[in-house]
């Protein structure tokens, strides 16, 4: 059996659940999520808790029953706490400012870029003198905040030889050894 999958869900007091068919809403102080899951899926909430029963032991099943918990869960943390994703811009003359639901950059090309956030996700830039500019973007969408995250360090990745690019906050790059010295 699933380790994952035969794990319980606690409910949080402001969370509320529902489950029609193969659809099941969580509602929270943040917002609202929407998720499916597959047919003969048992979910059942007692009290402050779920937990879900695959219908069969065929490989299938096996394999969505912890992708099923794990999704419902997501959900639930995201419209309890949310989820924050924090992006470092290491290199000289790298900028970045939030208007609106766009966002501008300065990474190191002829031309400045403007990277456009879907209304689920929002974001605050952050600069002070002597570190590097910060982007700090926020949502209730686990999945959706991963996507843009990475769209937005695919822009300009960070580079083995200087370190120069976007990167996660804390993120730990392996560093390379530039060209040996003369003969």
């Amino acid at each position: 059996m699933s380790r994952i999958g035969k794990a319980h869900i606690n409910i949080p007091e402001k969370v509320e659940v529902k489950i029609q068919g193969t659809q099941i809403t969580v509602k929270g102080p943040k917002g609202e999520l929407k998720q499916t899951v597959d047919e003969g899926f048992k979910i059942t909430v007692s009290e402050n808790e779920l937990s879900i029963e695959r219908p069969s032991e065929s490989k299938e099943h096996k394999s969505k029953h912890g992708l099923y918990r794990s999704l419902i869960n997501n959900c639930i943390v995201g419209v309890s706490e949310g989820y924050t994703i924090q992006q470092e811009f290491v290199g000289v003359g790298y900028r970045v400012a939030v208007n609106g639901q766009n966002i501008e950059m300065a990474l190191g090309f002829s031309h400045p870029i403007v990277f456009q956030l879907p209304k689920e996700v929002s974001a605050e830039a952050k600069s002070e003198r002597g570190s590097n500019p910060l982007l700090t973007l926020t949502s209730i969408d686990k999945q959706l905040i991963g996507q843009v995250a990475a769209k937005i360090r695919s822009l300009r990745k960070p580079e083995p030889y200087k370190g120069k690019g976007i990167r996660f906050k804390g993120e730990q790059l392996r560093r390379k050894a530039g060209k040996s010295a003369g003969k």
